[in-house]
């Protein structure tokens, strides 16, 4: 993977204007995939619907539109300033009611104003491909990149990179331009600490979006985070199916304990399934499990409950790990893990 150059990396743009040009990776794309870029109707603004708001257009929230396109379609200026409108970026208008709460809703919003050498990047990418990541990062700006000479987004509420040689590593995910996942990953290593580096490429690698060789190709020798990212690889694993999983799984390893095998089946001697284990040491017949419920239906307790029974009458010992025991890991998880491997003979 060709490395990238962010040459201005996290300082916001917030004044100014946005960049025109409509070139780049959106022309590379094959047409069922440009069509989720934008509108392509002649003037780049969907036709009214009877409700006087612009009709759906695909991969977009209804009715949201750029004030230059409707000016162009020659919509009267007094409908711009409507109280069914809102403005939730600068230049942008969309029905009041239009969903505005999730880092998703707000990249639908902004996507329509977005050129075709513009596209979404770092944790704001990381977020539309469903990575994990720190609480902070929900109510962050969007971070939207651009390929030069065109020019990075100028507003309030957005990052602006310019970013160069990304144009083999852009794709789209629920309609919207986005960096590939392996380079978004490797741009969170300027941004985030080891351990959500783990969890976001554990989460990677599970979903099968990538491999550990994609991981390893994205990080650019000299580039900021790169030693925190070659750490973080380390310790990657696929497998963990949630952030606590992972966690769990680092909290152990870093005690010196055996590195468990992750969601691994347990069958009776007949072969009949059984269960699915979070983190299992076969050898020694002791599994961890995450319970990171807060209320269970009575329904889905009974199922549990005897989900726990039949695991250890196949002779298993089962250490259930709760939210609050991570208040005191060592002695809450490390130290009961560590007494039911060693009465398994574990050293």
């Amino acid at each position: 993977m060709a490395g990238f150059r962010d040459e201005e990396w996290g300082e916001p743009r917030l004044e100014g204007g946005l960049g025109e040009d409509r070139g780049g990776f959106q022309d590379k794309l094959p047409d069922e995939d440009r069509r989720g870029f934008r509108d392509e109707s002649p003037h780049g603004f969907p036709d009214e619907s009877p409700h006087g708001f612009p009709d759906e257009s695909p991969h977009e929230v209804p009715g949201v539109f750029t004030v230059r396109a409707a000016r162009e379609a020659g919509l009267a200026p007094a409908r711009l300033r409507s109280r069914a409108l809102m403005a939730p970026f600068r230049g942008v208008r969309a029905p009041r009611n239009a969903p505005a709460t999730t880092v998703l809703d707000r990249c639908r919003l902004l996507a329509p104003r977005l050129t075709g050498a513009q596209f979404f990047c770092q944790v704001t990418a990381a977020t539309i491909w469903g990575m994990p990541l720190p609480g902070w990062t929900a109510a962050a700006p969007l971070h939207v990149g651009a390929h030069p000479p065109a020019r990075e987004p100028r507003l309030p509420g957005v990052v602006g990179h310019r970013l160069s040689r990304l144009s083999d590593d852009l794709t789209l995910r629920h309609g919207l331009p986005v960096t590939a996942p392996a380079t978004t990953w490797a741009m969170l290593g300027s941004t985030l600490a080891i351990d959500p580096l783990i969890i976001a490429a554990d989460h990677l690698l599970t979903a099968r979006l990538v491999d550990l060789d994609d991981l390893r190709d994205a990080v650019t020798p000299g580039a900021r985070g790169a030693v925190r990212l070659r750490e973080a690889l380390d310790s990657t694993r696929e497998g963990s199916e949630s952030p606590r999983e992972t966690q769990t799984r680092l909290l152990l390893i870093r005690a010196g304990l055996p590195q468990p095998a992750l969601n691994w089946s347990l069958h009776d001697d007949q072969g009949r399934f059984v269960a699915r284990l979070d983190l299992a040491y076969p050898a020694y017949r002791v599994c961890v499990e995450y319970d990171g419920r807060h209320h269970a239906s009575i329904d889905q307790f009974t199922r549990d409950a005897d989900r726990w029974a039949a695991i250890e009458e196949e002779g298993w010992i089962l250490i259930r790990v709760l939210s609050h025991h991570f208040t005191d890991p060592a002695r809450l998880v490390v130290r009961r893990v560590q007494r039911a491997l060693t009465s398994r003979g574990w050293r």
